[in-house]
């Protein structure tokens, strides 16, 4: 069994010994139970050896002691991240270990997560897991950690080849990829696609590969052209004006795609502009999304199953703490979901429970 702690009003888990502000409150148990929820065995890709092999992943029952874990986010502005939070809590429980999760706030803040990973070295964690604004800015933190025995995975965003002992992200320009055939098969091929595209945040390596794999399905339809491409935080706000910007700029533009704050930005900024004839695409999923979808707002958006991500970094620390056989690198297989296969989509994988509410903070018992 374990207790969580839940959120400090801004959003961050408080620990003394983090030199954060002190004032936490107890937080109901979360239900179902994470043993209750059918997550695994999950189909992925084993890409330990440089060459991704189909797999099922299934972690280990438990910890053999509640270890203590940390946790850093680039942020928990947007429901993708608050459902890998959610697998990293439920499978922190389900293995009775300790986890505390801290944000950074955005994608420009770099220098905040720099700092957090060294508070949480200084806290004496049995392993750090990091969704890293930039793999190589944190290059050398992660050398700092090996170096003092702490193993580091690496979770959601990708990192440079061999940076950490275990990892699991999706194959980014895989995944940018199946948005552009969802497109295709969606238009025809006389069609003529106007598109720009909003990759997310320049340097986080994430969003260059989905804009990368994007483009090179699209280039399949010779009527497919890349008017522009415009680089940005991945918050809604920033989207909204980069949209903004475009529409007024290419007026030809009749394909919008990029990250799932753009296309949630996108679909007001078109209404307002009157241009019904725009197709809006996002290259990942968030609750907007498939909202959205579901409104025949948007076309199509990819996914990388979020929830099981966070839950599987979890397993992945536990077994290097453990010294235990582990994937060196899992790969969540990529899907395209538009209204023909939202239906078959496991959801429990992909989103939190809309009635859950982000906790920060577990402690085992």
């Amino acid at each position: 069994m374990t207790s969580t702690t839940c959120l400090s009003p801004n959003r961050r888990p408080i620990r003394s010994a983090l030199g954060l502000a002190a004032g936490l409150a107890l937080a109901a148990a979360i239900t179902p139970a994470a043993a209750d929820t059918p997550w695994f065995p999950m189909k992925v890709y084993d890409a330990s050896s440089g060459t991704p092999k189909p797999a099922d992943y299934t972690p280990l029952p438990k910890a053999e002691k509640p270890y203590k874990l940390c946790v850093l986010f680039p942020h928990m502005k947007d429901s993708f991240w608050v459902a890998v939070a959610y697998g990293i809590v439920k499978q922190s429980q389900a293995m009775n270990v300790n986890m505390n999760l801290y944000e950074a706030g955005g994608y420009e803040n770099l220098p905040k997560q720099l700092s957090q990973f060294d508070d949480c070295m200084a806290s004496g964690p049995d392993a750090i897991i990091v969704g890293a604004i930039s793999g190589a800015g944190l290059s050398k933190k992660f050398e700092e950690a090996k170096a003092k025995g702490v193993p580091v995975v690496g979770v959601t965003n990708p990192l440079p080849p061999n940076a950490l002992p275990a990892a699991n992200y999706v194959d980014f320009v895989a995944m940018g990829e199946v948005t552009g055939e969802g497109l295709l098969a969606q238009t025809k091929p006389a069609d003529k696609l106007n598109i720009v595209t909003f990759p997310g945040p320049a340097g986080s390596g994430w969003a260059e590969s989905f804009n990368e794999g994007f483009k090179k399905a699209v280039a399949k339809n010779p009527n497919a052209k890349i008017l522009a491409e415009k680089f940005g935080d991945s918050g809604v706000a920033v989207q909204l004006q980069l949209i903004q910007d475009a529409l007024q700029a290419y007026p030809g533009m009749n394909v919008i795609w990029g990250t799932a704050p753009t296309a949630e930005a996108a679909i007001g900024a078109v209404a307002e502009a009157g241009r019904n004839d725009l197709k809006i695409v996002s290259s990942y999923e968030n609750q907007a999304m498939l909202d959205a979808l579901n409104r025949g707002d948007i076309l199509a958006f990819a996914t990388q199953y979020p929830v099981g991500e966070g839950a599987i970094a979890i397993d992945q620390a536990v077994r290097l703490i453990e010294k235990k056989p582990v994937m060196s690198l899992v790969q969540p297989i990529a899907a395209v979901i538009d209204k023909t296969t939202v239906p078959k989509l496991q959801m429990d994988l992909v989103l939190a429970p809309a009635s859950w509410t982000p906790v920060y903070s577990v402690k085992a018992k």
